[in-house]
């Protein structure tokens, strides 16, 4: 998560193996799901992605999120997104659970950039939710 202060908000990258991705994807649609450079997914990619990462401002409203696109890098899919952001980030909360609902073990790590600092947040089952300092 990085803070573009020219366009006022969050650029926001996401890592995933593509075959995780597809077992989270299969299992919210129900039938089996295939990435490709190619294919008619992003409805699902950005569904799933809604479901389960959200990002709550200090004031306690989630604020809104383009989902731009998916990208296929060797065994791994990008996801890209930008949430507008214009106030202080100090209190805001963060929910990542992303592969949780496949994984027990699943860690995620979220770098969060903004203005000169950057700090790294750890999101695990039992702790999907960070307040961003």
């Amino acid at each position: 998560m990085q803070y573009n202060a020219a366009e006022r908000n969050f650029e926001i990258s996401i890592r995933m193996f593509t075959d995780d991705l597809e077992k989270a994807l299969s299992r919210e649609v129900g039938q089996p799901v295939r990435l490709s450079v190619k294919d008619n997914h992003d409805a699902k990619v950005e569904a799933y992605l809604r479901k389960n990462f959200t990002f709550v401002n200090p004031r306690k409203q989630p604020r809104p999120y383009r989902y731009i696109g998916k990208e296929a890098e060797g065994d791994a899919t990008w996801i890209y997104i930008e949430i507008p952001y214009n106030e202080p980030l100090s209190g805001s909360v963060l929910r990542q659970q992303v592969l949780m609902d496949i994984f027990d073990d699943q860690v995620n790590v979220v770098n969060v950039q903004y203005q000169s600092e950057r700090k790294t947040y750890l999101f695990k089952k039992d702790q999907p939710i960070h307040v961003i300092n």
